[in-house]
């Protein structure tokens, strides 16, 4: 049975771990659906396909040009080791296919330039695949922290995302080799953490960025560890930390003049369809400093559908807008992602001069 026309068509381009996951998610998006799976071998992508319950209609390619070749594919999931984004993604452009990426996006802006340079010359959607942007949660924290009553000015933003996965991770996995994923745990979890400072300052780039002097390298020189200082043009400072080395951790902090949120599990809720969070607002001690009022409160929000399927629908309605209606590219999704990556940049910079401070250009 042929896929709803109705319904945007992806292809996947590698069969990644977090391919799973995704695949998953535009099977749940009620616009969208899978048409094709490509990986370096048939016989692993017909396996990938059954295992993660395509579409009996779904075609298994033992190449990823055939993904791009086909003519039923409107759009590309790529999560592709780092290094080979560039080369997939601008060709994915070209070919005329919508392109979700897998985060980090690129080794440096510089890459990313060019595949974003590519999507907009052939008028297909970009996107990062930033999950927890797309929960509702994140919404509500956005309409918190932006109220000048409860929560005032920005004064502070912490984020923190590690996890331990353990020797053979450390020894094996794509994202500690050089030639496959060389930005290590500053790309795969800093990337989080960064992008949640720029949201919490409304996507204004800091001044400056300085890299802390804790960095952990392995043999190989990629980053296990890192963690880094940003200071905003009014004064705001922001500080994250991420780690392969550390216990799974995932929060955001953000401080006001009048107001102070958390989140514990921003990344990856802690239950796929709910998420909470913390908020205090005008928060004064009790009498006798005994404790403070009024008391912190916990914020549930639900969703019907989890994150990452919310993000498979946003892109999708975007790309059905350009189909149907002939409608330009969202710019936001690029920009977005554009400042993450100068971010990620000069946090590099900085470790490579020795944890001099960067002046962000951009």
């Amino acid at each position: 049975m042929a896929a709803d026309p109705q319904k945007v068509r992806f292809g996947i381009i590698g069969c990644a771990n977090i391919a799973r996951k995704v695949s998953r998610a535009i099977l749940l998006s009620p616009n969208s659906t899978i048409v094709a799976v490509g990986s370096r071998s048939l016989e692993k992508a017909v396996a990938f396909a059954k295992d993660n319950n395509f579409p009996k209609s779904a075609k298994s390619y033992g190449s990823y040009d055939a993904v791009l070749d086909d003519s039923e594919v409107d759009a590309v999931y790529l999560p592709l080791p780092t290094s080979l984004h560039l080369r997939w993604a601008v060709l994915a452009a070209r070919k005329k296919k919508h392109v979700l990426l897998e985060k980090p996006v690129a080794l440096n802006v510089v890459e990313l330039d060019e595949i974003l340079a590519a999507c907009e010359s052939s008028g297909v959607q970009y996107m990062d695949a930033t999950m927890w942007m797309h929960h509702p949660r994140t919404a509500e924290m956005k309409v918190f922290i932006s109220d000048p009553q409860r929560f005032g000015q920005l004064k502070a933003v912490h984020s923190i995302f590690s996890y331990n996965s353990g020797t053979d991770f450390l020894n094996n996995d794509i994202r500690v080799k050089p030639d496959l994923d060389a930005l290590g745990a500053l790309g795969d979890i800093g990337w989080y953490c960064i992008r949640a400072i720029l949201w919490a300052s409304d996507y204004q780039l800091p001044k400056t960025v300085t890299a802390l002097r804790n960095a952990e390298f392995n043999k190989a020189g990629v980053i296990l560890s890192c963690g880094a200082s940003l200071l905003f043009p009014e004064g705001e400072l922001a500080t994250f930390y991420c780690s392969f080395l550390g216990n799974l951790t995932m929060e955001i902090s953000v401080l006001g003049a009048n107001g102070y949120m958390r989140v514990h599990d921003f990344v990856i809720p802690f239950h796929e369809n709910t998420g909470p969070f913390y908020m205090n607002a005008n928060t004064k001690f009790a009498e006798l400093s005994i404790g403070i009022e009024p008391s912190p409160t916990e914020h549930l929000v639900k969703t019907e559908l989890p994150q990452e399927a919310l993000m498979i629908k946003e892109f999708s309605t975007l790309v059905g807008k350009i189909k149907e209606h002939c409608s330009g590219t969202e710019k936001k999704w690029p920009t977005i992602s554009r400042k993450t990556q100068v971010v990620v940049d000069a946090v590099k910079a900085s470790i490579d001069k020795g944890f001099e401070a960067v002046e962000i250009v951009y």
